[in-house]
C-alpha cells in the first residue's frame, strides 16, 4: 500500500464512497497523475537540453502545462472533505484532454527523443485513468 492509498483509507469521511468510485481507482488515478506530472517535468527539462531545442518549443510548453494540470488534479482528487463531484469530474475531464494533447505532441518526437516517448506513454496512461475515474463518478 502506498502513501496515497494509506491516506485515502485513513480519511474519516471519504467523499467518494457511495458515489460509484472505489478507493483503488481513486488512488491509482492519483498515482498516475503525479507520475505524469513528473514525467512531463523531466521531459520538458530534457527537451531544453537538446541541440535542436528550437524545434521542441511547443513540446516544452505542452509538457509544462500538462505537469501543472496533473498536479492540480492530483491534489483535488486527494482531498476528501466536502468534495464536489461535479468539480472533480470536470477537472478530470480537463486533465484527460491536457494529457491527450501533450501525448500527441510528445509522440511527434518519440522516434528521435526517448524522453518524449516515455512522456507520451505516461500521458496516455494518465489520460485513460482520468477518463476512467471521471466515468465512474455518480452524482
Amino acid at each position: 500500500m502506498n502513501a496515497i492509498q494509506e491516506m485515502l483509507k485513513a480519511h474519516p469521511h471519504p467523499a467518494v464512497m457511495g458515489r460509484g468510485v472505489d478507493m483503488g481507482l481513486l488512488s491509482q488515478t492519483a498515482s498516475e497523475l503525479f507520475d505524469c506530472a513528473q514525467a512531463c517535468t523531466a521531459c520538458a527539462d530534457a527537451c531544453v537540453g537538446e541541440d535542436q531545442v528550437q524545434n521542441l518549443k511547443r513540446c516544452i510548453r505542452m509538457c509544462m502545462d500538462c505537469a501543472d494540470i496533473c498536479v492540480a488534479t492530483g491534489r483535488l482528487v486527494s482531498r476528501e472533505t466536502e468534495s464536489d463531484m461535479r468539480m472533480m469530474r470536470s477537472q478530470l475531464q480537463a486533465c484527460a484532454a491536457a494529457c491527450g494533447i501533450c501525448a500527441e505532441e510528445c509522440e511527434r518526437h518519440a522516434s528521435r527523443h526517448e524522453h518524449c516517448r516515455i512522456c507520451g506513454e505516461s500521458c496516455r496512461r494518465c489520460e485513460q485513468a482520468c477518463n476512467k475515474l471521471a466515468g465512474a463518478i455518480t452524482m
